[in-house]
């Protein structure tokens, strides 16, 4: 009885192998007649029998398994990163195979992420050079324009990740790069090795060098700060560029981007602060002169606000908002002086006064005129100066130049 039971598991092992070898090669079958559909169907019953296939045709299945999915290229997104997974998964035989056919994915890959950069479909791009990061990933680099091109298409959620992948790693992308002179057009050329030191030895090309590119890594930690900046979280951009500052001190552009969360978190000392040492550094900046004025204005401090303003219109003569927000600093005067009018009585004493405050008034908006007469003049379709000067005019009495500008305001209101 017992020799009759073990036949019978015998035979049954025997049909569970053959079954798993039949549904396997047609599935190899089909995937040289390029009938992926099939191929996945006869994987999909060979996949039923894996508890009971050994280590070979377990390689054998996964490796079939990746090629029906990634269907020579055509495969769906979802299908490739299966692929990818089932690659993974395959042990011991097939090593050469796998390798092989790794190059050629990513060598696709990389040629449909180049076409869709140059298509400018940023997206797909992206996507692309991704996969061809994730099928071989000894080439960090494409992980990298993945991540880039991500931020070309705001795609920040998914950039974010990718810098902070590369960051880990410890990405610098520092390559060594060859050169040399073109004979012909006195040019400089970047080559690889051989071409440059062929093209030394025909002469064709003069003065061979090598130097190293530029690390990546600053711009990276940028990235990831501006990222947060994008999104609203402030905390982890302040955090982020205090490290990109380390790793580049001498970007303007960082000190910038920090000073404006401070700025709107409300923290003008450290703001001011780091304006003052972007000016230190950039001292010909007219725009870095009047944020000064901004925060030196909020800050209840005219004086200094005034200074600032002066010095960004002396950089630049046609600074528009300089002129307005110094008019704006003029007219702040006005405020205490009709509280102080508002609260006299009727006395002779009172009177007197009130006419004191009542010249004093005039004198800020005639003060303030000049500033908004040329502001319109640089920019004749400045409603906000165009407004200013309509209402001053209207209160100074002179009619006829507050007719001028209400029908300038109408024009620029209209569109005209």
């Amino acid at each position: 009885m017992k020799k009759g039971i073990l036949l019978a598991l015998a035979v049954s092992m025997g049909a569970f192998s053959f079954a798993q070898k039949k549904e396997l090669k047609t599935a190899e079958k089909a995937i040289k007649s390029n009938n992926f559909a099939e191929a996945k169907g006869a994987l999909s019953a060979a996949k039923s029998l894996m508890s009971e296939m050994d280590e070979k045709l377990k390689a054998k299945y996964y490796f079939l398994n990746a090629q029906a999915l990634y269907a020579n290229g055509k495969g769906s997104d979802a299908d490739v990163n299966a692929s990818l997974e089932s690659l993974a998964k395959v042990q011991g035989d097939y090593q050469s195979e796998v390798a092989e056919f790794k190059q050629n994915m990513v060598n696709n890959m990389i040629k449909v992420g180049n076409e869709a950069y140059e298509a400018q479909d940023f997206s797909k791009a992206s996507k692309y050079f991704e996969k061809s990061y994730r099928a071989s990933t000894k080439d960090t680099m494409f992980l990298y324009y993945a991540a880039a091109t991500a931020v070309n298409v705001k795609e920040y959620d998914r950039a974010l990740s990718l810098y902070e992948e590369l960051k880990d790693l410890g990405y610098t992308g520092i390559n060594t790069e060859y050169f040399a002179t073109n004979v012909e057009t006195g040019e400089e050329e970047v080559l690889d090795k051989s071409t440059r030191d062929l093209y030394v030895k025909a002469k064709s090309h003069v003065k061979p060098g090598e130097r190293k590119t530029e690390s990546k890594k600053p711009e990276i930690v940028k990235n990831i700060a501006l990222i947060y900046v994008s999104e609203g979280k402030d905390d982890e951009a302040l955090a982020a560029f205090e490290e990109a500052r380390k790793e580049n001190p001498e970007d303007i552009n960082l000190i910038l981007s920090e000073a404006n969360i401070h700025f709107k978190l409300g923290n003008n000392d450290k703001f001011t602060e780091l304006l003052e040492k972007a000016t230190q550094m950039d001292p010909q900046n007219p725009e870095l002169q009047y944020n000064l004025g901004v925060v030196s204005a909020e800050s209840g401090q005219p004086e200094a606000a005034r200074a600032y303003y002066e010095k960004a219109i002396a950089l630049d003569p046609n600074y528009v908002n300089a002129y307005i927000n110094l008019a704006a600093l003029i007219l702040g005067e006005e405020k205490p002086i009709i509280e102080e009018m508002n609260g006299l009585g009727t006395s002779s004493a009172d009177n007197k006064r009130y006419d004191e405050l009542r010249e004093k008034r005039q004198s800020l908006y005639k003060d303030a005129i000049p500033f908004l007469s040329k502001a319109l003049e640089i920019d004749s379709d400045n409603l906000n100066a165009a407004k200013t000067l309509m209402n001053i005019y209207s209160i100074l009495g002179e009619t006829d130049k507050r007719n001028e500008l209400k029908a300038k305001v109408e024009a620029i209101e209209s569109g005209n």
